[in-house]
């Protein structure tokens, strides 16, 4: 057994150091030290607690932490720190219980105050007592807590402190009638997931002075991580400037609403916008409500601002925001001190002249934290490690925080979801390319990268050119987030032949949602993966929905560009804006798009990876014909392995040719293959018919034939 030590900021430094060494020295300790954590609001404001021990064999230990040798008042801060915490957790209805008269917190608070420079300590107070590192254990052991059950109400417990439980929850109280219906067993669900494990608690509140990064893939808790790290911070450090920022416009309300929650549970206080910003990563001219970070960057700099349409027209279309910020950063004149943190979600979206920019605007302490996921673009880059983003001389922390925590586990996808979603994304079931002896579209280059994000291989090495197994084991997918419903259920393949048989049907089942399973509308989403035919392609939908007098929405469209989900009404979306967000039953439809494609296949499956894990409970995809015949082939595959992925690794040729064949290719790229493709055809059919020969075509047709035999050197087939 250990005591785990999470470090939040605290300005009392020596005291939580040397407490967190003499609890690590008794190792029949365990359980959870939070230092500098949590805040409470109270009636006089806010209180902060020292240090916090959690443990289900004490309950809470609030310490009350001595810099140097003056005890006076120890009495009062321990009662106060009782008082506060008490309080909390009275607010809690389902954390006391009735005794004769009394009304009992189920889990017991006892303060102490820790003095490791006092030179001497009070006689025995076993109301007020007083510790240093020699007596610390005796005194931590004699608090005892024994209860039946204990492990279920001291996590309950736990998770109100940690303020998560209602986070996690949606606004409004969910009712039901029946205990097996859909409505219900997302209730249930939403009540398990509650409390922070261990990894997002440390990235909560351990604050780095310097770089820091949270790593993770959808569903591991990254964004809400963010906010309530963002909520901790604000509320330790009311004078700092912090600013979170993203790139998908709709997760801006669903920031607000997640740090006001965190910040009123914390504080009973509304937070300071003007101190703390949710702000969008691009921006334009036109107010606060339009600012972004690089907008801000560039009017604080001198910079050259352009919004996405000039910066396509001046520095080409190929990622035109990384332009952008690179121009940016070689025009700035000068770096303003804007922020004291910057805290960035989905910065696998964001280039790393982005970060720079964001890493320029802080103060001195640099206290960057950006959060990705680096299987949101799959067989893509990760981003580069610090010293390639920053520079040799980037600020890494030094009081002890992690620089990079790693959120394995998965709170929002079932196992059977989330290993779906990555055998869809990869093509790992794929019916293989003649070319290329595999039907894998892409595939990561570093093999750790699989237990990076949680599967771990069942047989064979994760090696170039050999067969592996790979599965997520329940320590990275809690198994009940598969238990409530039988396992096909959670994820449907359904094939249709036409487009108006699949609007009928997706129209049917959402109005049976309404009405039988006693879900709401605003848990409901239909995402069509094609961004750019969205409202034409969920059309018929609508009609059938609007006939059925079901309320909904296209977000984006009928809504502003901030507003994703509306009470009371079914969301419709391309998946560019449903990035970010979770839903209790999502619909893809038009899935058959996904399944092949002559241009940008890596980038197109990408999007139904996208779309399959935006669910916390079922999904339903749907798509017409032989393309969606295919797909739900390759589910099919997945389910006869019982959910593990099987499949030879690709070797680095193979990796390669997937490069190529796969890669993302603008409108103009395209064009120019087609057209040599047309051209080549031409020149291969004549010289095929004897009409023209590669001599006619002089030095020309020497360096095609050179291009030809360097090629096939390259793949290994080299012919005479």
């Amino acid at each position: 057994m250990a005591v785990s030590v999470i470090s939040g900021t605290s300005d009392k430094p020596a005291a939580s150091q040397a407490l967190a060494e003499a609890m690590a020295a008794h190792g029949d300790l365990s359980g959870k030290l939070f230092l500098g954590y949590p805040v409470i609001g109270t009636h006089d404001g806010r209180h902060q607690i020292d240090a916090l021990w959690a443990s289900d064999e004490a309950g809470f230990v609030a310490f009350d932490l001595v810099e140097g040798t003056d005890l006076s008042g120890h009495r009062e801060r321990q009662d106060d720190s009782a008082n506060a915490i008490e309080s909390h957790l009275r607010s809690r209805r389902e954390l006391v219980r009735r005794s004769g008269r009394q009304r009992n917190l189920l889990v017991p608070v006892h303060t102490a105050t820790f003095a490791p420079g006092a030179s001497a300590l009070p006689d025995d107070d076993p109301d007020y007592p007083v510790a240093k590192a020699d007596n610390l254990g005796r005194v931590l052991t004699s608090f005892r807590w024994t209860t039946e059950g204990g492990t279920a109400e001291f996590q309950a417990a736990l998770s109100a402190l940690e303020n998560i439980s209602t986070i996690r929850r949606p606004g409004r109280p969910r009712s039901f009638d029946r205990p097996d219906s859909r409505g219900a067993k997302l209730k249930r669900l939403e009540d398990s997931v509650a409390t922070l494990d261990e990894q997002q608690a440390g990235a909560v509140i351990e604050t780095a002075d310097g770089v820091q990064r949270i790593r993770g893939l959808a569903g591991s808790g990254k964004t809400i991580v963010l906010a309530l790290k963002a909520a901790y911070l604000h509320a330790q450090h009311p004078e700092w400037r912090i600013a979170v920022t993203f790139l998908t416009r709709s997760l801006k309300t669903f920031f607000r609403r997640l740090i006001t929650d965190s910040y009123w549970s914390q504080t009973k206080e509304t937070p300071d916008w003007n101190q703390l910003r949710i702000i969008h990563a691009w921006g334009a001219p036109g107010g606060e409500k339009w600012d972004g970070i690089y907008h801000q960057f560039c009017r604080a700099t001198g910079a050259t601002y352009l919004d996405y349409g000039k910066a396509r027209r001046r520095l080409g279309p190929a990622n035109p925001f990384k332009s952008a910020c690179s121009l940016a950063l070689k025009e700035a004149k000068h770096v303003a001190d804007a922020y004291d943190v910057i805290l960035v979600d989905e910065a696998q979206d964001l280039p790393p002249e982005f970060l720079r920019i964001c890493y320029k605007l802080l103060t001195s302490d640099k206290r960057l934290v950006y959060a990705y996921d680096e299987l949101q673009n799959l067989g893509h880059e990760s981003l580069p490690e610090l010293d390639g983003i920053f520079g040799a001389n980037v600020r890494r922390p030094r009081n002890g925080a992690a620089s990079d925590i790693v959120l394995k586990k998965c709170y929002r996808n079932s196992r059977p979801v989330l290993t779906t979603a990555h055998v869809l994304g990869f093509g790992i079931y794929r019916e293989a390319d003649p070319g290329n002896r595999t039907g894998i579209v892409q595939m990561f280059d570093d093999p750790q990268m699989w237990h990076d994000v949680g599967y771990r291989p069942v047989s064979g090495a994760i090696r170039d050119g050999k067969p592996t197994v790979l599965e997520r084991p329940k320590d990275t997918s809690p198994r009940f987030l598969e238990t409530h419903s039988d396992l096909d259920d959670l994820i449907r393949f359904i094939v249709f032949n036409s487009e108006e048989e699949q609007a009928e049907w997706v129209a049917s089942e959402i109005g049976r949602n309404l009405q039988d399973d006693e879900l709401r509308p605003e848990d409901i989403v239909v995402i069509n993966p094609d961004p750019h035919s969205t409202p034409q392609a969920v059309g018929p939908i609508r009609a059938l929905l609007l006939d059925a007098d079901i309320q909904h929405h296209l977000a984006g469209v009928d809504t502003e560009a901030d507003v994703f989900r509306q009470p009371d009404s079914v969301t419709f979306t391309g998946i560019h804006r449903a990035k970010g967000n979770e839903f209790g039953m999502v619909y893809v439809v038009n899935a058959h798009d996904c399944y092949a494609a002559d241009y940008n296949l890596a980038v197109i499956r990408n999007r139904l990876f996208r779309a399959v894990t935006r669910s916390k409970a079922w999904v339903r995809v749907c798509g017409v014909r032989e393309e969606m015949q295919h797909l739900a082939a390759e589910h099919a595959k997945l389910v006869g392995a019982d959910y593990q992925m099987r499949f030879v690794y690709p070797t680095e040729r193979q990796r390669q040719q997937m490069r190529i064949v796969h890669r993302e290719m603008s409108d103009a790229g395209r064009k120019r293959v087609s057209e040599y493709k047309n051209t080549f055809s031409s020149f291969i059919e004549d010289v095929g018919a004897g009409h023209v020969y590669p001599e006619d075509f002089g030095e020309i047709g020497s360096k095609i034939q050179e291009l030809l035999t360097v090629r096939e050197r390259r793949q290994g087939r080299d012919k005479p």
